[in-house]
């Protein structure tokens, strides 16, 4: 699965010195508070739960009332019997409704129209969905075999609904809108940037913020701005987002490098805070941006690298399920395994190989000795033939495997005592591949970002080639990993990591 030429467990090297900027040295950036504990975070997902509460029964209501409607038109028209209410609830109609109100909920909610209220769609997204949803209404009614005994109620119940959770929906949103206003409810905001272009923002979010207004905290900039309070230079960002704990840091990229902007959406997201970009230029971030509309500038908001919260502790009761499985179900085989080494070879059948974790901490990595025994002390004389790119030392055929460690390393089998690593908390199941001490110690400052989170037993190398990658092409990997983290991704790459064994691509 990696690289297998390492220092040996018992040389004695100092701790690599953690990256200063880190904001928890030695724990996985997943397993923070980012969303799921700090204050701003929690009120905000009330806040949201209250909101998206509201519009369901505003829309239940507005679908009840629609086909209300259409009933009452269709008994004017056709002089059936009375209008009343009743009408709604007469056993064709009553059986429509509970049958149309958890299909639109599930509609609206696929389409977006329960997201933020800058992000909402329009009335024009609410006439589509009910379209659908009458469609799912036709289908099932016709699979069924029910009797429509009009074709124009469905249509007129479509329009009219639309009208309906449209007006009710314009009134909620003006409604509570009006009351946030006036308990004094704003947005704090910190803006980062420099000179006019923070005047320039200032005067663009403030004249034409369509939702709540913003509570303009102060700046972040190398001198000050008249109108402002300067909180500090860009350097004591973390400290200044400690102090006044924002909900929104907005920064103006014409102002800094792509790295600067790097730097201060990582320090925001850490913790917990909001970060929303006015581009000039970018092609890095807005991959990570959605555009969010009615804010006088042209604002992306850039969500956090990696999530948090809830998925993370899924992960880690994945991980250690998983880990439990095989250390259960692969005990004959560790027997066998260990039995191996031992004939054929003797000495110590595990190997404690240092390696760097998060936090870029040092660990004990635990593996099936695959080498000889003074392995270690041999290295230094094969680095003229290392065969790998970087901060890596590979060689397909290194004369101090074993003979079973050389079938033990075809198939991955030496990396199964990692799951010990995982249960106490070094590792993850999946992520970045933890590097040796001499491989860490070649890596540049750009690198070191793949430390963020718990290395794993494997990741995106081992399903995209493996050995036959350059480092800088693994790391980028890493990254990618990084950024579009989710538990789903994991399962895959689990998935994909045995057929890649399997097929021993890239593995020596």
């Amino acid at each position: 699965m990696s690289g297998k030429l390492s220092p040996p467990a018992e040389t004695s090297r100092p701790s690599p010195t953690p990256n200063p900027t880190q904001a928890t040295p030695g724990r996985d950036v997943r397993a923070s508070r980012l969303y799921l504990l700090s204050r701003g975070p929690i009120l905000s997902v009330v806040r949201r739960a209250l909101s998206i509460a509201a519009l369901i029964a505003l829309d239940v209501a507005g679908l009840a009332l629609g086909i209300y409607l259409a009933l009452v038109l269709r008994e004017l028209i056709t002089g059936d019997g009375d209008v009343l209410w009743g009408l709604l609830w007469r056993e064709g109609p009553a059986e429509w409704l509970k049958f149309a109100a958890p299909i639109t909920i599930l509609v609206f909610a696929q389409s977006g129209l329960y997201r933020q209220r800058e992000l909402r769609p329009g009335a024009g997204r609410i006439l589509a969905c009910l379209i659908v949803v009458a469609l799912i209404v036709l289908a099932f009614g016709l699979g069924t075999g029910y009797d429509f005994t009009t074709s124009g109620l469905i249509p007129t119940s479509v329009l009219v609904s639309a009208v309906t959770i449209g007006l009710l929906r314009a009134a909620y949103e003006s409604a509570s809108l009006e009351v946030m206003r006036a308990a004094g409810i704003r947005r704090r905001v910190v803006l980062v940037g420099a000179g006019e272009s923070l005047v320039r923002l200032k005067t663009s979010l403030t004249s034409a913020r369509s939702g709540l207004g913003y509570e303009f905290v102060g700046i972040v900039a190398p001198e000050p701005v008249p109108g402002f309070r300067l909180l500090g230079p860009q350097s004591e960002l973390a400290l200044v987002l400690d102090q006044v704990r924002p909900d929104e840091v907005i920064l103006t990229e014409a102002d800094f490098d792509e790295r600067t902007v790097l730097e201060v959406v990582e320090q925001a997201h850490r913790q917990g805070i909001k970060v929303r970009l006015a581009p000039d230029t970018t092609e890095l971030l807005l991959q990570r941006g959605e555009y969010v509309p009615g804010q006088g500038a042209p604002l992306f908001e850039l969500r956090p690298p990696v999530l948090t919260g809830w998925d993370w502790l899924v992960k880690r009761g994945f991980d250690l399920v998983g880990s439990a499985l095989v250390l259960v179900v692969g005990l004959p085989l560790w027997v066998l395994i260990a039995l191996a080494i031992k004939l054929d070879s003797g000495g110590p059948v595990f190997f404690v190989d240092r390696r760097i974790g998060v936090g870029e901490r040092e660990f004990g990595m635990l593996k099936f000795r695959t080498m000889i025994l003074d392995a270690p002390s041999l290295q230094p004389a094969l680095e003229g033939v290392n065969e790998a790119e970087g901060a890596l030392f590979k060689i397909r055929d290194d004369p101090r495997v074993t003979r079973v460690g050389r079938f033990l390393r075809r198939f991955s089998l030496d990396e199964i005592p990692q799951v010990v690593n995982v249960v106490k908390s070094e590792m993850s199941l999946v992520g970045p591949r933890p590097l040796p001490l001499r491989d860490y110690e070649l890596l540049e400052d750009w690198h070191r970002a793949r430390y963020r989170v718990l290395p794993g037993m494997t990741g995106l190398w081992q399903i995209s080639g493996r050995s036959g990658l350059s480092f800088d092409d693994l790391v980028r990997l890493d990254f990618t990993y990084l950024e579009n983290w989710s538990i789903w991704l994991d399962v895959t790459i689990i998935a994909k990591t045995i057929p890649a064994v399997i097929s021993r691509r890239g593995a020596y």
